[in-house]
């Protein structure tokens, strides 16, 4: 199983517009983040969770050619405003590009982007062909997906898990039933947003605690904001299995 970090920004991205912190400053390409995606290649296909506004950017950088599916953990605008460049995918290997999400999240896109699911269709549309998950496992052709179900303040987002890796972002709650569903794992990839509490992600002490109970070989830490601080400055504070994410990095495990 290959991993890429497409992006591991929280919604502004880092940096932000107009800010003139040290971090937006950084001439370290590891503090400039895009919007938080994951891509995951295992069993000869290629997953994407998430496409935010940088998308196209992130499909262009890593020089992807093939997207199998499209999985969204929830309906907010940074993670799902590149829908419409799936229609590359379209083009390239002439069939639909199949979406897993809840219900709520299909309603979103219907609303975001009506033209893709009108009677009456604009040609070069991206043809998409939605799968309604709920909190039980599907499969993707032979590779078995088991969602993780989290509140991201008042709203259910889902993580997910496949085989030993995990991923799971926007979140500032999780069940203890939930939580088992991570033990185990070689790599977690988990929401961190900043050292201040937030009212919807977990903070730096929140996502630290909750991988020091589930103790994965390895964490990531994604959906950073510039007020997390430098990232090799923060680094040096993690235990030595947990790092912050960056944009581009590869992570391959043993299935």
């Amino acid at each position: 199983m290959k991993i890429t970090l497409l992006g591991t920004g929280t919604s502004q991205g880092v940096p932000v517009i107009a800010c003139r912190c040290e971090v937006c400053l950084s001439s370290n390409p590891k503090d400039n983040r895009l919007r938080s995606s994951v891509m995951i290649e295992i069993d000869n296909i290629n997953l994407v969770i998430d496409t935010g506004p940088d998308f196209r950017q992130q499909m262009l950088r890593e020089k992807v050619e093939k997207v199998d599916a499209v999985l969204f953990t929830h309906h907010h605008k940074d993670h799902v405003a590149g829908m419409d460049d799936i229609r590359a995918f379209n083009y390239r290997w002439k069939k639909d590009m199949p979406l897993y999400c809840t219900k709520p999240t299909q309603q979103a896109l219907k609303r975001e982007f009506p033209y893709v699911f009108s009677e009456v269709k604009y040609p070069g549309i991206p043809e998409v062909k939605i799968n309604i998950i709920k909190n039980k496992l599907f499969k993707i052709q032979d590779t078995t997906i088991i969602p993780i179900e989290a509140q991201h303040y008042m709203m259910p987002v889902f993580g997910f898990r496949i085989k030993n890796f995990v991923y799971l972002t926007d979140v500032s709650e999780i069940s203890e039933a939930e939580k088992e569903k991570m033990e185990g794992a070689d790599l977690i990839i988990l929401d961190a947003l900043r050292r201040k509490p937030h009212i919807s992600h977990f903070n730096l002490e929140q996502a630290l605690a909750l991988l020091d109970e589930l103790k994965p070989k390895q964490a990531l830490l994604i959906h950073i904001s510039h007020y997390m601080g430098l990232n090799d400055k923060v680094n040096k504070e993690l235990p030595s299995y947990i790092n912050l994410a960056y944009d581009g990095q590869v992570v391959s495990l043993n299935e």
